[in-house]
């Protein structure tokens, strides 16, 4: 279970640096007024989300194969 728990967590951080740094361009881009900041910002922002949600759900269902296998 121990590294089930390390990868999530290794995992949900690179997606939650991506989205975090993705609202810092987002709101950067509403405060300079420039439509190119916001759309990348966004980007950004969903790239981390798109990353954090599989390993919710992928991880564990990794684990338990690999415990079955075994």
């Amino acid at each position: 279970p121990t590294d089930c728990i390390v990868l999530k967590l290794v995992i949900c951080r690179i997606g939650g640096g991506f989205s975090l740094w993705g609202v810092v361009k987002l709101l950067e881009g509403y405060g300079n007024d420039n439509p190119g900041t916001k759309s990348h910002g966004m980007k950004q922002l969903m790239e981390g989300f798109i990353l954090i949600l599989p390993a919710i759900i992928l991880v564990p269902v990794r684990h338990n194969i690999m415990t079955v296998a075994i």
